[in-house]
């Protein structure tokens, strides 16, 4: 486990060094962000950063960490092509349907390459039921999910990879101290894929050196629906439910946003300035503070997720009813859905009123 650790620490210098060399590239070959009103940056900022956390995670993980090449090797075509992808999306901006088409030969990959899916759920006080046909839609959709909903918070500097790294480590505690010594790979993958990101991390942080682009928030997301899938395989409620947590910033941010966009009457894919981030700047918050933010929050979730592999079912139950109740009065608070879609909060001040009167 010292070596490991050795590593990691070697990772994160490679990622310091070469991410000023990405940031070259990246303006020569024009993968840059122009300000504009979709945008916060006030300059041209070279983009494609994502790149450097790639290479220095493989790097390590093919010629510094004890992984198996049976291993490493299908999950790095799978993710060559997503680092292809949003590449040539930071440079050229791809179609939707051209970005989706490349991360589902990348998901396929990772299923009958990798051997890396769902194949049964366990539900309390029910049962185990085998996914069969189920299992093939059930872990793309598991990766397409996962690898937009990162991709779609990657909107302030530092942002993504902030959350990421808050994520992946909870993952890599929650693997290395309840999964067992079988999740030893797994452990490894995480932890130098969080060494990655702190190397790029300084360049991201605001004020922002480079962004690590749609190519960094894809393969932060695909990497993080792959590896949370080890422990997905043979699904009961609390394996599921503990990725689900680590990831509640951008899940929840997804799932309102396209709620938000049904009810507006608007295209789910249309981008609008109306994400958690840019809510709390509506606030009155500054950049670094919403992002710290969020950091924050990311955090809370983190630490609930830790809870799960230590409660009863009864107490999961209530620690995520007791989540879902205060992420929703979170959500309004904020008006992430709109200002005027605030049902808990105008049910809450019913009851309130009704207690005063009778006061």
């Amino acid at each position: 486990m010292f070596r490991v650790l050795m590593m990691g620490i070697f990772t994160i210098i490679i990622s310091l060094f070469i991410t000023p060399i990405i940031r070259k590239i990246a303006f020569k070959v024009g993968a840059t962000d122009a300000p504009d009103k979709r945008r916060v940056n006030t300059k041209v900022m070279p983009t494609m950063g994502g790149l450097a956390i790639y290479l220095s995670f493989f790097f390590s993980i093919f010629f510094l960490q004890p992984i198996s090449y049976s291993v490493s090797i299908p999950i790095f075509i799978a993710a060559t092509l997503v680092i292809v992808t949003g590449v040539v999306d930071d440079i050229k901006e791809l179609k939707p349907k051209f970005k989706l088409l490349g991360l589902i030969i990348a998901a396929l990959i990772i299923y009958f390459v990798a051997d890396v899916r769902m194949n049964l759920i366990s539900i309390p006080l029910v049962g185990d039921f085998e996914l069969g046909l189920l299992s093939l839609p059930m872990t793309m959709l598991w990766i397409l999910a996962i690898t937009n909903a990162v991709n779609l918070i990657d909107g302030l500097d530092g942002l993504a990879s902030g959350v990421s790294i808050i994520a992946l480590g909870t993952m890599s505690i929650i693997s290395f101290f309840f999964l067992g010594g079988s999740n030893i790979p797994v452990f490894i993958m995480i932890f130098t894929l969080v060494c990655a990101i702190l190397g790029f991390f300084p360049y991201n942080f605001h004020p922002a050196k480079i962004f690590m682009g749609d190519t960094g928030a894809l393969f932060l997301g695909f990497m993080i629906s792959v590896l949370s899938l080890y422990g997905l395989k043979n699904v009961t409620f609390i394996s599921l439910i503990i990725p689900i947590t680590v990831l509640g910033i951008p899940i929840t941010d997804t799932i309102y946003a396209m709620l938000r966009r049904y009810l507006n009457h608007m295209p789910i894919s249309s981008a609008d300035k109306h994400h958690m981030h840019h809510r709390l700047m509506s606030l009155g918050l500054t950049h670094k503070q919403t992002v710290l933010t969020i950091y924050a929050i990311a955090l809370i979730f983190s630490l609930i997720a830790l809870l799960f592999p230590m409660t009863t079912v009864g107490g999961t139950v209530l620690i995520l009813v007791g989540l879902l109740i205060g992420l929703e009065l979170f959500v309004e608070l904020i008006g992430l859905v709109g200002e005027d879609r605030r049902p808990l909060l105008k049910k809450l001040r019913q009851i309130a009123n009704k207690i005063n009167k009778k006061d």
